[in-house]
């Protein structure tokens, strides 16, 4: 299925590897063009090379902290126009509420809510007057059900939900969407990190750990991180016009809710 975004140009956030290098891919598949973001300079390299050399695009990689204003400039000033932005920044340590200070709580809101919502402002005037736009953030689960030590990323992605909502009915009519993408436990480094650090807390093997997950997911496995690049794709498509303002969970089922 052509998604009609041969000649698009996106900007990706966190996208050496991980989620947001599925998203990148499955972009870069469909023939949009990239600019790719991420602080890790050789492992952001290889990645655009691996992408580059599959899909023939242009991939332009700027290695930088999305979370600062400078970061962003760079970013921004090396895209030649930005039709997709897909927003994702690893999220803040897990831990106990209690041993945190405001400085880590402020730093997981600069990553996690007000630096998706500078790049929005920075790009959304360009789509809304080429009458095209897709702007994805790439949250969490948690949003819907928060995870006990997960309390910074819990509060400040459910900061960027709120405002997510209200700016997606301002900017509809202008065929510019904005959507949340909330990932369940996908097989990155961020969820093996986060399982070990868990399992140690418990006094748990990582293995037994992993397997009591497993069991709580009814697609009976983790995500694969291209599952999640194909439907980030989906939602910048030239067919999804009509979603917007919307929380899309990808969990295997594990989320017990109706809504």
């Amino acid at each position: 299925m052509d998604l009609g975004l041969k000649g698009k140009w996106a900007i990706v956030s966190g996208a050496s590897k991980g989620l947001g290098y599925a998203c990148a891919h499955a972009l870069a598949q469909e023939g949009v063009n990239l600019v790719l973001t991420s602080r890790t300079a050789a492992t952001l390299a290889e990645s655009s090379a691996r992408i580059k050399a599959d899909t023939g695009v242009q991939v332009i990689a700027i290695p930088a902290d999305i979370k600062t204003e400078q970061g962003r400039k760079l970013v921004l000033a090396a895209a030649p126009q930005v039709d997709i932005l897909v927003n994702n920044a690893g999220g803040p340590p897990p831990g106990d509420f209690r041993d945190f200070s405001r400085d880590d709580w402020i730093a997981a809101l600069e990553g996690n809510m007000l630096s998706p919502i500078e790049m929005i402002k920075a790009t959304v005037d360009g789509m809304i007057e080429r009458k095209f736009g897709r702007i994805v953030n790439i949250t969490s689960a948690a949003v819907k059900a928060p995870v006990d030590n997960l309390c910074l990323s819990n509060g400040a992605r459910s900061g960027l939900t709120g405002f997510t909502g209200g700016v997606a009915r301002q900017i509809a009519g202008h065929n510019v969407t904005l959507n949340n993408l909330l990932p369940g436990k996908f097989e990155t480094d961020r969820l093996r990190g986060n399982n070990a650090q868990r399992a140690t807390a418990e006094n748990l093997p990582y293995e037994e750990l992993v397997s009591r997950q497993i069991k709580t997911i009814p697609a009976g496995r983790f995500g694969i991180p291209a599952e999640f690049g194909h439907a980030c794709a989906f939602l910048c498509s030239a067919y999804a016009g009509y979603i917007t303002g919307q929380n899309l969970l990808i969990d295997g089922g594990a989320y017990a809710g109706t809504l």
